[in-house]
C-alpha cells in the first residue's frame, strides 16, 4: 500500500512515477523501499491511466457492498429504548480520556 501511495502521490504531483522517484518519496516519508514490489506496481500500471484503473476498481468493490450490508445493520437497528446509551457510552469515553493523563499534560 506505501508504494501505491508514493505512487499516486507522484501522479498527482504531475510527475511520471518511475522506480527511482518511487523510492525517493518513500525514504523522505522514512519508510524502506522495496524494490520487488516497486517493480511489479509499475509493470502491472504499465501505460494505464490511473483514474480509470482506480474507476474500475471502485466499480469492482460495489459487488461487494452487497455481501457486507446486511452485518451493519443490526448494529444499526437498537430498538426501542435505544436513546439513552449513547450518552452513557459519551461518559466512559470521557473517563478513560481523563485516565489516560495518568496526571499530567503534555506542556505541563
Amino acid at each position: 500500500m506505501k508504494v501505491i501511495a508514493a505512487y499516486l502521490l507522484l501522479q498527482l504531483a504531475g510527475k511520471t512515477p518511475d522506480a527511482k522517484s518511487i523510492e525517493k518519496v518513500l525514504k523522505a516519508g522514512g519508510v524502506s523501499a522495496d524494490n520487488d514490489k516497486i517493480k511489479a506496481l509499475i509493470a502491472a500500471v504499465g501505460d494505464s491511466d490511473v483514474e480509470e484503473l482506480i474507476t474500475e476498481g471502485v466499480g469492482k468493490m460495489g459487488s461487494l457492498g452487497a455481501a457486507s450490508g446486511g452485518a451493519a445493520a443490526p448494529a444499526a437497528g437498537g430498538g426501542g429504548g435505544g436513546g439513552a446509551a449513547p450518552a452513557k457510552e459519551e461518559k466512559k469515553k470521557e473517563e478513560s480520556e481523563e485516565d489516560d493523563d495518568m496526571g499530567f499534560g503534555l506542556f505541563d
